[in-house]
């Protein structure tokens, strides 16, 4: 006699995608009809007509509701369900079987979330665990359980990114998450019904750096191509009145004129400008200009501007002609401890204690790159954290490459590496003159103490004390 099959159901969980998704279209409900404050539990429960139960299931991302459930909570905040939102995963009347998104090393041990076969997400993106194994370099894309969350930051830029004609300034050196931020601000903004445009400077060739008419007319041309719009620049650019006043009609009367929705221009690591202080006058001046005409051009509302940069602005702006003195200014901060723990907790860590939290700390600070890089090593590389802290210097250690970068800007500017080898050599925090402060800041080097500098964290203190004295000490002996 064959044994009774076991009874067994499919069930519907969001993916991180999903939730990312519905949670931009709850925050931008709260900011439309909740003066920005979060619903509660029980409003949200209400609104999807459905209880706090099975809202609670559906956050967990690893307990599974109906389908109808799911396309319900989607069309209340007018978000049509698409396949990269959930998953489909086979739970037993007692038994939870899927652990696609509780971090886990036993990887043998786990049973996936089973995705549809044909064109599906997970056929371009595998199983959740693959994060554990991809090295944390560069942003953290949105279906990561890696990315850390915080409030504080988001939610303002959400805020502002609906209002028309804004400015939003992201400033942080390399490796503290503008990226990261911006795919989600980007995301957000899709779920608006905007289109998005996100450029990178730093692929702008150098001979448009010398060449202002250069420069805006490939400006125009990319976002045009981004837009799906034929650029047409030789019809539409005017010669004779001048390429700032070219490039301000030809986005005013064509490509906004063009697009009925807003579009969000992210422009990444503008401050590659600061160091071409003539184009940097006039691009500049050209972007708080369209800023000033948002105020009364409905065209111009459309706009949605996101300068992104990493370094403080060392090159003399006309106050009233800069873009960096208006709009929401954002500077991310490092990691907390309590975010470091959690973070630890999602790689599968238990750190409850808080003392390895505050050792990894003591080493790196809460810089969110060099945290990534210790847990990545931690936790799929089975690395001990003593041994970790130990090596952490050596040209081998774990944290090589991003120490090589950094000593790779230093060596091409040796005025800069003169003044850092003094500030890693002083015992306590010191005095330094603003630009070449600003200079260390872009670079991610130093943090501030009032109006005094030191090392940004231990491990930079101690790994350039030992490059930089070999070199100044090597360079001494020579003239000797």
């Amino acid at each position: 006699m064959k044994p009774p099959k076991s009874t067994r159901r499919r069930g519907f969980v969001l993916t991180p995608v999903g939730l990312k998704r519905l949670q931009a279209a709850i925050l931008a409900m709260e900011i439309a009809e909740n003066n920005g404050e979060h619903f509660t539990l029980e409003q949200l429960g209400d609104r999807m007509n459905v209880s706090t139960k099975t809202l609670s299931r559906l956050w967990s991302l690893n307990r599974s509701v109906d389908q109808k459930t799911l396309r319900l909570c989607y069309e209340t905040f007018n978000l049509e369900l698409r396949r990269e939102d959930y998953a489909i995963m086979n739970e037993s009347n007692k038994t939870q079987t899927s652990k696609a998104f509780s971090p886990s090393l036993d990887i043998r041990n786990s049973e996936s979330v089973q995705y549809l076969p044909v064109n599906s997400f997970a056929n371009e993106h595998h199983d959740q665990h693959e994060h554990l194994w991809s090295y944390p370099d560069g942003p953290v894309s949105l279906d990561s359980p890696f990315y850390v969350e915080r409030p504080a930051i988001e939610e303002p830029v959400y805020r502002e990114v609906i209002q028309p004609g804004c400015v939003i300034r992201i400033r942080a050196p390399r490796g503290m998450g503008k990226s990261s931020l911006v795919l989600r601000l980007l995301a957000f903004a899709e779920t608006q019904g905007y289109r998005t445009v996100n450029l990178n400077c730093s692929q702008i060739d150098s001979n448009c750096l010398t060449d202002l008419n250069k420069l805006l007319r490939c400006l125009c041309w990319r976002v045009a191509r981004e837009l799906g719009i034929d650029p047409n620049l030789n019809d539409r650019w005017d010669e004779e009145i001048g390429c700032k006043l070219g490039c301000s009609l030809y986005f005013q009367s064509y490509l906004l004129k063009h697009i009925q929705s807003p579009v969000v221009l992210v422009l990444n690591e503008v401050d590659r400008f600061f160091e071409h202080p003539h184009i940097a006058h006039e691009f500049f001046a050209l972007l708080r200009s369209w800023y000033e005409e948002a105020r009364h051009d409905l065209n111009w509302q459309k706009l949605r501007l996101v300068v992104v940069y990493s370094t403080e602005v060392y090159v003399s702006l006309d106050i009233n002609r800069s873009p960096f003195n208006v709009g929401l200014p954002i500077r991310l901060p490092e990691f907390t401890q309590q975010q470091v723990e959690d973070l630890a907790k999602r790689h599968g860590l238990d750190w409850a204690s808080g003392s390895e939290a505050t050792q990894l700390m003591s080493l790196v600070g809460g810089h969110p790159a060099l945290i990534q890089i210790a847990l990545y090593h931690l936790c799929c590389q089975g690395m001990t954290l003593e041994h970790m802290i130990n090596e952490a210097i050596a040209n081998g250690g774990i944290f090589r490459y991003h120490l090589w970068r950094h000593w790779v800007l230093l060596q091409a500017k040796p005025n800069l590496a003169e003044i850092y080898a003094g500030l890693v050599g002083a015992k306590q925090s010191i005095y330094l003159d603003p630009i070449d402060a600003y200079k260390l800041d872009g670079i991610g080097l130093i943090s501030f103490e009032g109006d005094r500098i030191k090392p940004r964290c231990e491990l930079y203190r101690a790994y350039f004390e030992k490059q930089l004295s070999t070199v100044f000490n090597s360079r001494d002996c020579q003239a000797v």
